[in-house]
């Protein structure tokens, strides 16, 4: 019996054998797939395992896994990056009820990409795309920390607390979904969000 080439087409008109993958299936697979072996202990040929396709397949897709984890830390910073910025541009809110919103958007932020967040927070500079990841998240600390010092400026927050630190708490109580929050759980991002900001931000009011 003679063996159909690979992507022949079926009787009612469908091509079988290779699967075909949009580039952003092809992003979230390899997002998975870094988050399980890690981004160092994964290669192209793994990727291309778990997508079975050839290598030669999967580098139609993308030029390389570097270019994945550069679209994965884009996809986990951009959002933020635009949550943060917004909050410090001033407008009529005041800076702690900025504050609030954007540390109760991150959580929206982190629950909506928590795969490539998981991964990010990952990172640990062991090349310049890395490193650059961590820039970005300085930034966000800094332009953070900036922010409360202004709600606590305003008489909203207590003053006694270095405003770096605060920004590395808060934004630390966000990051620590990624251990244990599941979008199919029973605890709904809505909740999780006031949670945090009343457990925060009653902790940081001035008294």
């Amino acid at each position: 019996m003679t063996e159909e080439p690979e992507g022949a087409p079926e009787s009612n008109g469908r091509r079988r054998g290779r699967p075909g993958y949009d580039q952003a299936t092809v992003l979230t697979r390899a997002i998975e797939l870094f988050n399980r072996q890690g981004y160092d202990g994964t290669s192209m040929a793994d990727l291309a395992a778990e997508l079975g396709l050839s290598k030669s397949a999967l580098y139609h897709h993308v030029p390389g896994k570097e270019a994945l984890l550069a679209e994965a830390l884009d996809e986990a910073l951009d959002e933020l990056t635009a949550a943060v910025r917004a909050a410090g541009t001033g407008g009529s809110a005041s800076a702690y009820e900025r504050l609030r919103d954007v540390v109760r958007r991150s959580v929206f932020v982190l629950v909506a990409h928590q795969p490539a967040v998981t991964l990010l927070l990952r990172v640990r500079g062991n090349s310049e795309l890395e490193q650059d990841a961590l820039r970005r998240r300085r930034r966000l600390d800094a332009q953070l920390a900036k922010l409360v010092k202004a709600a606590a400026d305003e008489g909203a927050l207590r003053d006694d607390i270095d405003p770096a630190l605060v920004s590395r708490l808060l934004f630390g109580m966000v990051n620590s979904l990624v251990e244990w929050y599941r979008a199919e759980g029973e605890v709904r991002a809505e909740e999780v969000a006031d949670a945090i900001t009343a457990l925060a931000f009653e902790g940081l009011a001035r008294r």
